[in-house]
């Protein structure tokens, strides 16, 4: 007689490093993997051409996952009378959760919200965002899924929901697994200082007394610098909507003076809360402004640098002269991504989560100092897309979890669970939910 089967979680990357979780769960002969992201490791040096599958491997960057990439890549086959049901799910757009989903095999289904499924094409459509598929063009995007939110998607034995949640990637949701016998909850990136704090309470009542909850914890990894301004516990702002009225302030205090200001592109929402709120006219640089058409069909003022190709999506009418917006002092507010030379001494920048991303990154240092020689006023403006140690407390307790797995974090042992077992699994464990 067959034993009952049992489900397991297996932890395949993503524990004590600032991103790229991969985590299996499966009952019976039914799979699900999630994420599918590279670790971010700026120090390393490598270039796109470099991120070949054994340096990725080697370096830790993705997970060694089996039955689930290309065998194209791996060279090795998919056991599929082991695995008659698979899929794959990425949680938000940021490249430590998405940059390696053109490695999965193209057989297996892969899911995401509709807003991530959409965007992500349009931001890998010159094959610089996401990493090569097996015998593709370069700016290949392999094809995702636009789940429908809140609405269950059977994968053989395993259901998987996807709900909306709130993070600094546009489009962010969480993921609720279910087996026969249990609950596995992903919380992906999460915080509840975002625009919206109600989805993810709405998340932690779905997902209430789940027996595993996997959650993110970037904001315990640096308990040495809770208190200093430049941690990622000090997010700037208290919240998404303060951070859009700093940066209005600084218009109104700033009548004749070059203003310019710089997002990370997965950051939809705040450029458009900008966009929206400013006494200034906002102008982007044409790419920020195409993924903006492509993505939500929304035309807004941009320029080109001299070097630029024209974009046809863009309205011709919309284009402002790259001259006129080094020259203005009161009219503009622009989006700046190199020629920093060429900005006016005196002016004001607001970096804003914009790349580099912070002093980790080597090249954060020198883009500094670069404009500070200009004689320019640097003002950083953070708002960060993770719970901080007090809101991952409350999202814990909104969960109540049976079983607390973090991961994403430097410090996982600094996550504690009041309702049940914490535990800290290593790379390649797999825990068997009994």
């Amino acid at each position: 007689m067959n034993s009952k089967p049992k489900t397991t979680v297996t932890f395949y990357n993503g524990l004590t490093t600032i991103g790229g979780p991969m985590i299996e769960v499966a009952y019976g002969k039914s799979h699900v993997l999630f994420d599918l992201g590279e670790v971010y490791r700026p120090e390393l040096g490598l270039s796109m051409e470099d991120e070949d599958f054994e340096t990725l491997l080697k370096y830790q960057l993705i997970g060694d996952v089996p039955n689930f990439y290309d065998p194209q890549i791996t060279g090795k086959p998919i056991d599929t009378k082991r695995w008659e049901h698979s899929a794959a799910y990425i949680s938000h757009l940021h490249l430590d959760h998405s940059k390696a989903l053109n490695l999965l095999a193209p057989e297996i289904p892969l899911y995401a919200g509709p807003i991530t499924a959409h965007l992500l094409p349009v931001l890998n459509q010159d094959g610089n965002f996401l990493l090569p598929a097996a015998n593709k063009p370069k700016n290949y995007t392999r094809p995702i899924i636009s789940a429908e939110l809140n609405k269950p998607i059977q994968v053989g034995d395993i259901t998987l929901t996807i709900v909306p949640s709130d993070h600094d990637a546009y489009g962010a949701t969480g993921l609720i697994v279910k087996t026969p016998d249990k609950t596995i909850v992903h919380t992906g990136d999460i915080r509840l200082h975002g625009y919206h704090p109600d989805w993810v309470h709405n998340f932690m009542k779905a997902g209430h007394r789940c027996d595993m909850l996997i959650i993110e914890g970037t904001g315990v990894s640096w308990p040495e610098r809770v208190n200093e301004e430049n941690s990622e516990e000090f997010t700037g702002q208290k919240n998404e909507k303060e951070l859009t009225k700093t940066i209005v302030q600084y218009q109104k205090d700033n009548p004749k003076r070059q203003l310019t200001f710089n997002t990370y592109p997965t950051n939809v929402e705040r450029i458009l809360r900008i966009i929206s709120d400013s006494p200034r006219k906002v102008v982007l640089h044409a790419k920020r402004a195409e993924l903006l058409k492509k993505a939500l069909k929304q035309d807004v003022p941009y320029y080109y640098l001299p070097e630029d190709e024209k974009i046809d999506a863009l309205d011709p009418n919309l284009e402002i002269s790259y001259a006129d917006l080094l020259a203005d002092d009161h009219q503009y507010f622009w989006q700046v991504v190199g020629h920093y030379d060429q900005l006016q001494e005196g002016g004001l920048y607001i970096h804003s989560n914009a790349e580099p991303l912070g002093d980790f990154d080597p090249a954060y240092k020198p883009f500094i100092e670069n404009i500070e020689k200009r004689g320019i006023e640097l003002v950083t403006l953070r708002c960060s897309g993770h719970a901080d140690i007090a809101e991952l407390k409350e999202i814990i307790a909104g969960f109540e979890p049976k079983i607390l797995a973090p991961v994403h974090t430097l410090h996982p042992e600094l996550e504690e669970n009041p309702f049940g077992e914490r535990i800290l699994p290593k790379r390649g464990e797999t825990v068997t939910l009994s």
